[in-house]
């Protein structure tokens, strides 16, 4: 190739870098605002692009020498992978939705290269992009994950505890000491271990990196950071409960609590530099890696020239990426916010069908957390037991959700015994306004069997049977979604589904409600069952009472 168009392939790789850059500055900036927000609890994430950029400063002679070989020529496939990685940041743009435009952009990091400079060039980039992956949010996508963590938590802790005779039960995720130190330890979504797991998974990769020589040593290293993160979450909650016991609760929930992050970390990371010298010393034994002599690198220089045709088709490949790729990345520069739509207007009334009602409080102290009746409050505005802050929303629902979520909720009561706490909960524009019950009853020690859906209304109903912590009645639980746009459904998959949709297609984001329904039967200490035929009357008979009355 001669050196003219090799000039103008530089300077069009150069456009089109830039162009990408301008293309996904929007991206970064919410990136950013993730790396920032404390749900998703990632402040180990600004350190993941600088070390990206300094693997690739380590690798600039080899980068040199690549870009110098007979093989660093544009390439076609190069530019097909481009192709459905500036779809992805397209709709990524057009529907707020970070993570496929940060899949985009860890992709276009290797396909632009490959595009214009081949495989060769392209493999160099290979892990300093993928390393990226580690600043995408991952905590709502890990919810699921998040409650075994801390269930795995919690129970592991508990055993440990028991055995070492401190009284303890657990209650959910929550730890609870009653004996001459009372605590109640309750192994929260940011104690689950999920941010030391995600931080010490990307110090794992960065030290495999350099201190293991095979892409198998480096696997098996990292693999270890999994277990290693939770042995030392673990290790953390137990030392916490001890130091509760020896000391006080609110030393041990206050300033041990804020540092002991810290000392396991640096626990953990002793552990992974002492695995990375085992996993060092058996493979070097078993399978010795051996250096390779100048002599054994092929020779390349005898291998047959590229036809002329193939050389000329590659030389068309950048001339083509430039207006392409530049011209999408501009739009997605260009591409408006996304259109927040107007939220259903939801109200529940005082009162139903055969139904009383009234309204109910919660306690904001984490170690009281109790529930009252606005009948047993006697006008205050305190918590009767504690004297802690009292509010509409439980104290995990208002950390949790996003600032502009809004929440209603009403307990109501029939004249055969039943009641009913309505929840009705209207997102924002934040997809985690949404909390399923599957996400969070669990924690609280509930356990949920038996589900179904069932049609109240003309409303479609998911209803589960609760079983209380430590036994008890049974109770029931049904919940249903419904948007501004009329659409109802009772599967969060098909409402996850349509939300990316009408985001990512219509640039528009819906505002979707969640009512949820909790009964009860306290006179009876069987509970709710759903196989009764008078006890599942009842409950759709509100459903379908309550559907009256909702959008």
């Amino acid at each position: 190739m001669s050196g003219l168009l090799k000039t103008g392939r530089f300077w069009a790789f150069v456009a089109v870098v830039a162009a990408m850059f301008y293309g996904f500055w929007g991206m970064f900036g919410r990136a950013m605002h993730a790396f920032s927000a404390p749900e998703e609890d990632m402040s180990f994430a600004w350190y993941v692009p600088l070390f990206s950029i300094y693997v690739l400063w380590t690798q600039r002679e080899r980068l040199r020498e690549a870009l110098a070989a007979p093989d660093a020529r544009p390439s076609w496939l190069g530019f097909s992978l481009c192709v459905p990685c500036v779809a992805m940041a397209l709709l990524g743009a057009r529907g707020l939705q970070l993570r496929l435009e940060q899949v985009a952009f860890i992709g276009l990091l290797i396909a632009v290269p490959w595009t214009f400079y081949g495989r060769r060039v392209a493999s160099i980039f290979v892990f300093p992009a993928f390393y990226l992956v580690f600043t995408i949010p991952a905590a709502a996508l890990m919810d699921m994950f998040t409650i075994r963590l801390r269930l795995l938590a919690s129970g592991s802790a508990l055993a440990v505890l028991n055995g070492c005779g401190i009284d303890a039960v657990q209650e959910g995720t929550a730890i609870i000491s009653r004996g001459a130190h009372p605590f109640a330890i309750d192994v929260a979504e940011p104690c689950s271990g999920l941010r030391s797991l995600f931080a010490l998974m990307a110090l794992t990769a960065a030290y495999s990196w350099y201190s293991q020589p095979t892409w198998g040593r480096r696997a098996i290293l990292f693999a270890s950071s999994v277990p290693i993160a939770i042995i030392g979450n673990v290790v953390r909650i137990i030392t916490i409960c001890v130091v509760a016991v020896c000391s006080s609760a609110d030393f041990a929930l206050g300033f041990y609590h804020d540092w002991s992050g810290f000392v396991i970390f640096i626990v953990a990371m002793l552990l992974m530099v002492g695995f990375g010298e085992i996993v060092a010393r058996v493979c070097e034994r078993r399978h010795p890696v051996k250096k390779t002599s100048p002599s054994s690198v092929p020779d390349n220089s005898s291998a047959p020239a590229p036809s002329q045709s193939t050389s000329a088709s590659s030389c068309l490949v950048p001339w083509i990426a430039v207006p392409f790729l530049a011209a999408v990345f501009v739009f997605q520069a260009l591409t408006p916010l996304s259109r927040v739509m107007e939220a259903p207007n939801v109200a529940l009334p005082e009162t139903l069908r055969g139904c009383t009602s009234e309204e109910v409080r919660y306690c904001q102290n984490e170690q009281c957390a109790r529930t009252w009746r606005l009948s047993e409050l006697n006008g205050g505005d305190r918590c009767p037991s504690c004297g802690g802050v009292l509010e509409a929303a439980s104290l995990g629902e208002l950390t949790l959700l996003p600032r502009d979520t809004r929440i209603f909720k009403r307990l109501y009561r029939g004249s055969d015994g039943l009641e009913f706490l309505v929840s009705a909960v209207v997102g924002g524009t934040s997809k985690r306004s949404i909390h399923r019950p599957e996400l969070c009853l669990p924690g609280q020690g509930f356990t949920m069997t038996n589900p179904r859906e069932v049609s109240a209304g003309g409303r479609p109903f998911r209803m589960l049977k609760l079983v209380p912590p430590r036994g008890g009645a049974s109770q029931l639980m049904a919940y249903t979604f419904f948007n501004q746009a009329g659409m109802r459904t009772a599967s969060h998959f098909r409402r996850v589904l349509a939300d990316t949709w009408d985001r990512s297609c219509f640039n528009r984001i819906d505002r979707w409600v969640m009512v949820t329904v909790h009964a009860v039967r306290h006179a009876s200490p069987r509970g709710l069952d759903m196989e009764s035929p008078a006890d599942g009357a009842a409950v759709e008979g509100f459903l379908a009472t309550l559907s009256e009355v909702l959008p």
